[in-house]
This record gives structure tokens, C-alpha cells and sequence, in this order.
């Protein structure tokens, strides 16, 4: 859907200009989540090295001056899935899942927009995943927000998803652990501020993915999401919950920090979500509840107002929404005003570098004027 959403939003967007030579920056429409799939399930499975090198083509005959100028840094694209599926190693033999898109030489200069970014490659950025949420009116989400600000919040914790059945010491299997054997509010600690301490929403074998109320109407009555990592650091639970007005627990911070910074701010982080080592909670026996509780009245409620604030732009609006709905920006925007930041620095060190660079050929031929050619010192 991702890719969807952005393809219609681009052809919405107020700067967008069918001129190359005007453009700050060139958006692909390429799907690359839906072309992976052929790759993935399909017969070229055994060809998923090769993943993109059709789109590179097009593009080299295709105006391949348009490409030529900059080498492919003023160009992005979407991806919808997590970058770990395009990561495949071209060599890798037998093959591990995923395609190498990602692993080509010939698009390491272009920006990637995915789900979830690996930690090192400079050209990814993760965003927001897609929620069910997507309004086409302010006055929609603001009554939204306004019903995610009075909801009761009568469970302390909440966990919406899979795993931990394994025997194998995780995150998931302590999550499941602590809320199957302290469901009961503790003699005087909870002073009448939870009904449950722990809730859980199963949604193994895919039983939310077309059920959104399954799982956001917990995620409304909840102070607390746990966002444990899974097969990725990463969840599409974190922006659920988020919308829902639900405060994040993470466990590492590869799960949110690391990745989100256009969307979920590095230097208000802590003033917005929970981090608990996941280390601490396996093997050092660290109460989650405890942790949680131990948290005041006052700095949760400021802990909710600040997600609620992050509402609109983790959120991807409808396309052909009302005029008032676009005097805010949403995740998409956010995501498009990012990318042309980072491409424009990008292009500014270019620069930089090849000034430097012609300057230090030129002191190098002056310098080479004044000796013997062919001279070496040993």
C-alpha cells in the first residue's frame, strides 16, 4: 500500500514539475514491493540477484541525461517492505530470502524511503508504516484526537501480536510470561487506576490484518504499548498505538529511535515513549509493570499529550482530502521534505567534493611541473 499511497499523493503535490532540468529532485514510481514479489514467490525466484537492473536499464535509455546529471543522488523511490527484503547478498549461494535491489552498485546513490532501514547504508530512511487510519477531513481528525484524549485508559499495558510461545529465553516470551502471572492489581499499588495491568491481543497467523478494531480498541483503552522486536527491530504496532494515543515501551532502539528521526524526533524521544532493555527484562528478571508504574500520573498525561501531537504526521492522510486537512503535514509530507533535505545535502557535498577535488589535481600538476617525471624517492 505504501507505494500506492505515495504514487497518488506525488501527483497531488503542489511543487511537482514535469520539467527535469527544474526539479530539486526525481521520484520513481516504480513498485518495488509488488515487483519483488516475482522474485519472492514467482519463477524468476531463482533470478532475485537481478531484482531492479530492469529499472535501471529504462532509466539509461530512457532521457538518460536525466539520470547522467547526478548520477542517480537527485532520485528516490518507495519501497514497501523492510529494507532486510532487498538486502540479499548477490552472491549468496543457496539464496536467503529477500532480492538484492538494494545490494545493486547501481542504485547505491539513489535514497530508498522503506518500512524499516538496516542500521549502516546511507541511502535508506525508514517511515511510517500505513495504519487504518487515514482521514479526508480536519474536522475527521480532530474529532479523532479529541476521542483519543477522553478515552479511558483502564488497562496499564498492552501487547498486540505474536510469538513468545518458543522455549528459547525472548522479549515476547517474558511479555507474555509477566502478563499470565500478575493479571491482578497489586494490594495498594495500583490505587484505582487499572482495571488490568496486562492485556493481550493475539494476532498470530495474520487474524488482525483485516480487522483493525481487534486491536485498536485495546490500543484505546490502554496507557501503555509494548513494542517488542520481532523477525525486525521495527513494528507497524508502534504507529497503531501512536494513533490510538497509546505511549510506546520499546526494547531497543532499533525498534523506533534509530530509525523514525523525520517522523519521531531524536531530541523528544524520551519525552514520548518508554525504553526498557530488553536484556534487563530477560535475563535481570526487570519488572516491566514495575517500570511502568512506577511512572507518575502528571508525566504520563504530558507523556500522551506529546503522542498525541505526533498524530497528524505519522498519519497518511487520504488523497483529494478537504483543504483544511492540508494546512497539516502528514507522514508523507514529512517523509517528502526529508528527502529533499538529505538529497540537497547530498548534492552540496558533491560539490564540495569535487572542487576539493579538482583543486588538489591542479596543486598536483604545478607540483608535478617543478620536479622530474618519473622520478621516485625510495
Amino acid at each position: 500500500m505504501l507505494e500506492l499511497i505515495f504514487h497518488r499523493r506525488i501527483l497531488e503535490y503542489p511543487c511537482l514539475t514535469s520539467d527535469p532540468d527544474a526539479a530539486d529532485a526525481v521520484f520513481l514510481p516504480y513498485y518495488a514491493g509488488i515487483d519483488a514479489l516475482r522474485y519472492l514467490y514467482g519463477p524468476e525466484a531463482n533470478s532475485s540477484s537481478d531484482h531492479g537492473l530492469d529499472l535501471f536499464n529504462f532509466l539509461q535509455e530512457n532521457e538518460p541525461g536525466i539520470w547522467a546529471r547526478n548520477s542517480g543522488h537527485d532520485h528516490f523511490l518507495v519501497m514497501a517492505r523492510t529494507a532486510w527484503d532487498f538486502s540479499q547478498p548477490r552472491d549468496a549461494d543457496p539464496l536467503v530470502w529477500g532480492t538484492s535491489f538494494l545490494q545493486l552498485p547501481e542504485f547505491y546513490n539513489v535514497t530508498a524511503l522503506t518500512l524499516e532501514s538496516r542500521a549502516w547504508p546511507w541511502q535508506e530512511q525508514a517511515i511510517p508504516h500505513p495504519t487504518s487510519f487515514h482521514p479526508r477531513s480536519l474536522a475527521l481528525l480532530e474529532s479523532w484526537i479529541l476521542r483519543v484524549r477522553r478515552s479511558h485508559r483502564s488497562t496499564l499495558m498492552l501487547f498486540v501480536g505474536g510469538g513468545g510461545t518458543s522455549t528459547t529465553p525472548n522479549i515476547r516470551r517474558s511479555i507474555r510470561e509477566e502478563c499470565q502471572n500478575g493479571t491482578g492489581i497489586p494490594d495498594g499499588s495500583g490505587n484505582g487506576r487499572f482495571e488490568k495491568l496486562c492485556e493481550i491481543v493475539d494476532c498470530s497467523n495474520g487474524v488482525c490484518e483485516h480487522d483493525p478494531i481487534r486491536y485498536m480498541k485495546p490500543m484505546l483503552q490502554a496507557s501503555f504499548c509494548l513494542q517488542p522486536p520481532g523477525d525486525t527491530p521495527a513494528r507497524r504496532s508502534t504507529f497503531d498505538g501512536i494513533i490510538a494515543g497509546c505511549i510506546p515501551v520499546f526494547f531497543e532502539e532499533q525498534s523506533a529511535r534509530a530509525q523514525y528521526r523525520w517522523h519521531l524526533p531524536a531530541e523528544e524521544f524520551g519525552e514520548l515513549s518508554v525504553t526498557i532493555p530488553k536484556e534487563d527484562v530477560v535475563f535481570k528478571a526487570v519488572s516491566i509493570v514495575d517500570v511502568l508504574m512506577g511512572i507518575s500520573r502528571g508525566e504520563v498525561r504530558r507523556m500522551r499529550e506529546k503522542v498525541m501531537e505526533l498524530i497528524p504526521t505519522v498519519m497518511y492522510r487520504k488523497h483529494g482530502s478537504s483543504l483544511g486537512l492540508r494546512t497539516k503535514k502528514d507522514a508523507f509530507d514529512v517523509a517528502i521534505d526529508g528527502t529533499l533535505t538529505r538529497i540537497q545535502s547530498r548534492l552540496r557535498e558533491l560539490q564540495i567534493a569535487c572542487k576539493l577535488t579538482q583543486k588538489l589535481d591542479s596543486n598536483t600538476i604545478k607540483g608535478n611541473d617543478k620536479m622530474p617525471w618519473g622520478v621516485l624517492d625510495h
